[in-house]
C-alpha cells in the first residue's frame, strides 16, 4: 500500500504555479521602477532582513559540514544569479517577454534529457508525450500573445544562460541536495544571490529607484510570495518527487503569466492562447502522472 502524501505536498504544485507565474507580471512592473541588478539586489537583501528574526528565534540547524554549505550555495547561485540574473539582463538587452519565455520553456525537455544519467530517473514514453504536448501548448500561448521579432543576440544568449541556470539548479538539488531547514536553505541561497547581484548593481547601474506605492507592493510580493514561498515549495517538491515531473510544471508558466498580465499589465489573452493553455495542461498532467506499479 502506497504511503499517503501529506496535504501540503498535494497542494504544492498549484500554489507554486500561481506564485511563480504571477511573479512574471509583478517583476515586469518592478523593472519600470529600477534597473535589473538593482531590483534583484534589493529583493535579495530584503529577503535576508525578513529571515533574520526567524534565524534568531528558531535557531535552525546549519549544514553539518563544508560540503553541505557548498551544495546549498551552488543551488542558490545557479537559480538566484544564473536564472533570475540572466533573464533580467535579457529583458534589459531588449529581448521580448515572448523571446525569453520560449527559451526558458525548453527547461523540462532539457531536464528530461539529462535526468536519466545525472540523477538516475527514467522518463516514460507517456511522460515524453506529455512533455511534447506541454511544449507545444506553451509555444501556442507565447506566440498568440506576441509576435516574436528579431532579438538581440546578446539578450538571447543571456536567456539561454538563464535556461541553463534553472536546469542545472534543479538537477543539482535533486542529486546533491540534503534536506535542510527551509530557513537555513533560504538564508544561504539569498545571501549568495545578494553577494553577487549587489556588486554587479554597484559596478554597472545607477542604483536609481522610483519609489511609490506600486513599487512597495511589487517588492512585498517578490520578497514574500516569489522568493520565500515559491522557492521553498520548488525545492521541497524537487526533493519529494521526480525532477522531470516537477519541471513539467514550467510549461504552464507562460499561460498562467498571461492570465496575470491581463489585469496587472492590461495585456489581453487572445482566444488562441486559451487553446494553448488547455494543451499545456493536458501535457503536464501526462508528464506528472506516475505509472502504476
Amino acid at each position: 500500500m502506497m504511503p499517503q502524501r501529506p496535504l501540503w505536498l498535494i497542494a504544492a504544485p498549484a500554489v507554486f504555479l500561481v506564485l511563480w507565474s504571477a511573479g512574471f507580471a509583478v517583476a515586469k512592473l518592478g523593472l519600470t521602477h529600477a534597473e535589473p541588478m538593482t531590483l534583484l539586489a534589493l529583493r535579495y537583501c530584503l529577503v535576508l532582513l525578513v529571515l533574520l528574526p526567524f534565524v534568531v528565534f528558531l535557531r535552525p540547524p546549519m549544514p553539518a559540514n563544508l560540503r553541505g554549505w557548498v551544495d546549498v550555495a551552488v543551488v542558490g547561485f545557479l537559480i538566484q544569479v544564473g536564472y533570475f540574473g540572466l533573464c533580467y539582463l535579457a529583458f534589459k538587452s531588449g529581448v521580448s517577454a515572448a523571446g525569453v519565455a520560449i527559451v526558458v520553456c525548453l527547461q523540462p525537455i532539457l531536464v528530461a534529457l539529462i535526468a536519466p544519467r545525472f540523477v538516475g530517473e527514467t522518463v516514460s514514453r507517456r511522460a515524453w508525450m506529455g512533455l511534447g504536448l506541454g511544449l507545444a501548448g506553451a509555444l501556442v500561448v507565447i506566440l498568440a500573445r506576441a509576435q516574436v521579432q528579431a532579438e538581440s543576440p546578446w539578450g538571447l544568449l543571456a536567456a539561454g544562460g538563464g535556461l541553463l541556470g534553472i536546469t542545472a539548479g534543479t538537477l543539482y538539488e535533486k542529486r546533491f541536495g540534503i534536506r535542510q531547514h527551509p530557513v537555513t536553505s533560504n538564508l544561504i541561497q539569498y545571501a549568495v544571490g545578494a553577494g553577487f547581484t549587489l556588486p554587479l548593481a554597484l559596478m554597472t547601474e545607477s542604483l536609481a529607484i522610483r519609489w511609490d506605492g506600486e513599487f512597495i507592493a511589487v517588492m512585498a510580493y517578490l520578497v514574500i510570495g516569489n522568493s520565500l514561498l515559491a522557492m521553498s515549495l520548488l525545492l521541497a517538491m524537487i526533493r519529494a518527487g521526480e525532477v522531470s515531473r516537477v519541471s513539467a510544471l514550467f510549461y504552464l508558466v507562460p499561460a498562467m503569466s498571461a492570465l496575470f498580465a491581463w489585469p496587472l499589465l492590461g495585456e489581453a489573452m487572445p482566444p488562441l492562447a486559451w487553446a494553448g493553455l488547455a494543451l499545456a495542461g493536458v501535457g503536464v498532467a501526462m508528464a506528472s502522472r506516475k505509472a502504476k506499479a
